[in-house]
């Protein structure tokens, strides 16, 4: 099947949403958030025309996990590989979705992914080549995506101002007022009066809410807004709701837009099996639930065996203490019947996601996911050089930062690939010398010293094309005593081999030797853990 052309114009502009019943202004897309989604095949030529209608600010779009060979110019970053695209201007994204997988989009210009500017990408594999757990799900088994994010009442302005604030004016942001599913949640709902409207509003098949001071029509079916609370069909809070056929394998894709929250998927009464993760075939593994941190994505096969009936999705926070109350979507056996029951809502509790802090269930699962043997692409032999990267958080006149190696970044005026096409670099940023690519020996990553003498800088690392570097990620402390969070990080245009995990620093001459050079999965993004 020859490649194709798939091409969208997207207007970006301020909208008036309500995702968690809340009204407030976001970032969408044509009109909508999330934004649309994108499904092309692989080796099909992707082209976005996107015309910036904001009148306050640049933006510009990144193509979360696509490989950018050849076209890094596409990558949508602002101040690496382009200028942050201005009021009224247009720039056109063009490349290649070379390979099948589950994928996203969001805007990488301050904090607008927050804001609600991101979306859904999905590449399908070619019929010549398809991927090689396609058998195992039935034709048409493919469910709508299910997208995460948290989200928070505060606009991303003032968040912004304060997480920036010198000295007494920082302030922190706190946890999310909500966790959403594709876009929508429920913002401080219970199973009480909650769950009495939603079961009115289904027991009596209602299509649609009206205002409190409008009267239905003998032909309509619909209840008054406050009769059906948050729970009104084709509002913009509505729970999603997936379904699906008993006796059918489906497909779920799961990928995590969130700013600070990991989450763990849990759905009542049905196991999942793990495929693929960042776009990569993994060797199958049977799970209750999943973790997935900010910006993983995962495609998982689901089996509808139980009798039909709706079960609860529960999307809760680990990681961090929870305050914000668990997602939950719905999962109804319909049985592809026109003239089926209405939806009915799921008997019982939502499933309870594991404890917050059992960072052991974490790595485990983590550690679960392997390359699949029939695809496996095993790594070099060996690496040209080892750069080790020390994630920690400091303070720079005043300001919470962090930085890598007791460096902290500084974006400079001119994007870095421009910079570099028209040689300009030595005068575009500091091209003097690399960043350094190691932190000091007797560095102690579990008690790190009060005053790590942060600098700024705008230097990179440069890379010898076609070159093997191993990079150690290293966790330390936080400014707070004792306290070391999980970090994911993620890698643009590429893809990159997870060798292995520890606790702790890492020793080459006591470490090398146990890491996996056999069938380490392909990411784009890793996850480090606590003091890891």
């Amino acid at each position: 099947m020859a490649a194709a052309a798939v091409e969208v114009t997207w207007d970006v502009e301020y909208i008036l949403w309500a995702p968690d019943c809340q009204q407030r202004v976001m970032i969408g897309i044509n009109g909508r958030f999330p934004g649309p989604n994108i499904t092309a095949r692989a080796g099909d030529v992707i082209s976005v025309t996107m015309n910036n209608k904001m009148h306050t600010e640049g933006v510009v779009i990144h193509w979360h996990g696509i490989r950018q060979f050849g076209t890094p110019w596409a990558d949508g970053t602002a101040s690496i590989s382009q200028c942050a695209v201005n009021p009224g201007e247009t720039f056109i994204y063009k490349f290649v979705a070379d390979k099948p997988g589950t994928y996203f989009y969001h805007g990488h210009f301050g904090m607008q992914r927050a804001a609600g500017l991101y979306g859904s990408l999905i590449v399908l594999d070619s019929p010549e080549q398809p991927e090689p757990f396609r058998h195992q799900y039935d034709d048409g088994g493919e469910l709508p995506m299910m997208l995460l994010s948290d989200w928070w009442h505060q606009n991303v302005y003032a968040q912004a101002a304060g997480l920036d604030g010198k000295d007494r004016h920082f302030e922190w942001i706190g946890e999310p007022q909500t966790i959403l599913i594709n876009g929508r949640g429920q913002f401080e709902c219970t199973q009480g009066p909650t769950r009495k409207s939603f079961e009115k509003l289904l027991n009596e098949n209602v299509e649609t809410c009206v205002d409190d001071q409008k009267m239905c029509s003998d032909q309509e079916k619909c209840l008054r807004r406050s009769e059906c609370g948050p729970y009104c069909p084709r509002s913009q809070c509505a729970p999603v709701v997936f379904n699906v056929e008993q006796g059918k394998t489906y497909r779920l894709r799961i990928a995590s837009t969130t700013s600070l929250s990991l989450l763990n998927v849990k759905i009542q009464g049905h196991k999942m099996t793990v495929v693929e993760a960042d776009g990569n075939h993994v060797e199958p593994f049977v799970v209750d639930d999943i973790d997935i941190y900010s910006g993983e994505s995962y495609s998982v096969l689901l089996k509808a065996d139980q009798k039909p009936a709706s079960y609860w999705i529960s999307v809760g926070v680990r990681g961090r203490h929870p305050k914000t109350v668990p997602a939950l979507a719905i999962l109804s056996y319909g049985n592809g019947n026109a003239a089926a029951p209405p939806l009915q809502l799921p008997a019982g509790e939502p499933p309870v996601t594991p404890a917050w802090n059992d960072t052991q269930r974490s790595k485990a699962f983590t550690y679960s996911i392997r390359a699949r043997k029939d695809t496996n692409q095993p790594p070099p032999a060996a690496a040209d050089r080892q750069i080790f990267l020390l994630n920690t958080q400091n303070l720079m006149d005043g300001r919470y930062r962090w930085s890598i190696n007791n460096v902290s970044l500084t974006l400079p005026a001119t994007p870095y690939l421009g910079a570099f096409h028209h040689g300009l670099q030595d005068s575009a940023f500091d091209a003097s010398g690399e960043l350094p690519a190691a932190f000091p020996g007797d560095y102690d990553v579990m008690r790190p010293p009060a005053n790590n003498a942060t600098t700024a800088s705008d230097r990179v690392f440069r890379l010898r094309h076609g070159g093997v570097v191993d990079v150690v990620l290293q966790n330390a402390n936080m400014l707070r005593e004792e306290v070391s969070e999980t970090h994911p990080w993620h890698l643009h245009g590429h893809d990159f081999w997870v060798l292995g995990y520890g606790d702790g620093r890492y020793d080459p001459a006591a470490h090398a030797a146990g890491l996996n050079a056999a069938d380490p999965p392909l990411r784009n993004t890793a996850v480090v853990f606590p003091h890891g």
